[in-house]
């Protein structure tokens, strides 16, 4: 009778919009009319999710919402283990939508992010904005703090979600990701891989739609990664500036606001700021030494370095300043000191 009871309970609360005690995956799929690929025509538009759903979350308090994009090879399950992201979690109680690739749209389970419709803002892209919404009107969400994130492949899809669904995501992040439009192909895409963008992709932001409309960028970027060329770091920054009115290009940024080495423990980093309006438009952290691999993350699974600085500390002080919130944690230490709050989780 006791485990009966809990659940009951437990449902309970959930109706009357009690704090959950503790956080939970719930698993759930979305499809939209616009989320076809060329690469795999025959595909149907859908795709599962995993759901986090915070210790503490109660529908009677709005929270920020994470879209979390695994990279290729990997899965939902594996990206949250990596990432340590249900602790993250439940520390800001962020609710964390993490889509899944299905086998049979691509060999290696990466997003399409190089499919021209995806590209334009449809295909897989339109597919996980339609989960967002999907999440936005069943629990609390705060529409002024919904995050596209990603990790290789995955962050590549973050890119597109906020350069062309910028009424959505108010914000990206991309881990060893690659801009919108930097490739057209399965072919060009390995090229872009290995070399950088083959299109100018500055020019594809700063003829994005509601040009000049801010959606702040964080890029960290392993300068070690044999996967993802660090040359594609720069060009999505430039794209966001471009998007945002600054004139930038490919392979040449304007000089940062903030422009600083940090002696972080585990690898040490570079951090640059650009800013306009008083706010802040893009930040690029590259670290030395690492390679194609989420920093500060779980080593028993692939794509993870469990070397500093930890890649979910970074992102919070980014969130905490472009998105904070009411009542949101706020970051006590700014990314430049390189204290202890860059060192990886245990």
């Amino acid at each position: 009778m006791a485990p009966l009871l809990t659940r009951a309970l437990a449902a309970l609360g959930r109706l009357v919009g009690w704090p959950s005690r503790q956080g939970r995956f719930l698993h759930g799929e979305a499809s939209s009319r616009r989320g076809r690929v060329a690469l795999a025509p025959f595909v149907a538009s859908r795709r599962q999710y995993l759901l986090y759903v915070p210790r503490g979350y109660t529908r009677w308090r709005k929270s920020p919402l994470i879209v979390l994009c695994h990279g290729c090879q990997q899965t939902p399950e594996d990206f949250a283990q990596g990432s340590r992201i249900a602790a993250f979690a439940d520390a800001r109680r962020a609710l964390v939508l993490l889509p899944r690739q299905r086998a049979n749209a691509n060999a290696w389970c990466c997003w399409n992010w190089f499919d021209p419709a995806t590209a334009a803002g449809d295909g897989e892209a339109a597919i996980v904005e339609a989960m967002t919404q999907k999440i936005a009107s069943r629990y609390s969400v705060d529409a002024r703090r919904i995050t596209a994130a990603g990790m290789s492949a995955g962050g590549g899809l973050a890119a597109i979600l906020g350069l062309r669904h910028a009424n959505v995501f108010r914000a990206v992040v991309a881990h060893s990701g690659i801009a919108c439009g930097a490739a057209g192909t399965p072919l060009a895409a390995r090229r872009v891989l290995a070399e950088g963008p083959l299109d100018d992709v500055a020019a594809i932001g700063r003829a994005a739609p509601d040009r000049g409309r801010r959606v702040p960028l964080l890029v960290i970027q392993g300068l070690a990664d044999g996967v993802v060329a660090p040359r594609n770091a720069k060009a999505l920054v430039a794209q966001f500036l471009a998007r945002a009115g600054i004139d930038a290009d490919d392979d040449r940024l304007p000089p940062a606001a903030v422009d600083r080495h940090v002696d972080a423990p585990g690898h040490a980093m570079r951090v640059r700021d650009w800013r306009a309006g008083g706010g802040l438009v893009a930040r690029l952290v590259e670290i030395e030494g690492l390679g194609h691999a989420w920093s500060g993350g779980d080593a028993t699974l692939r794509f993870n370095d469990a070397d500093a600085p930890d890649a979910l500390a970074i992102i919070d002080d980014f969130l905490a300043e472009v998105a904070p919130g009411r009542g949101a944690i706020r970051a006590t230490m700014r990314l430049w000191r390189g204290e202890e709050r860059w060192r990886s989780a245990a």
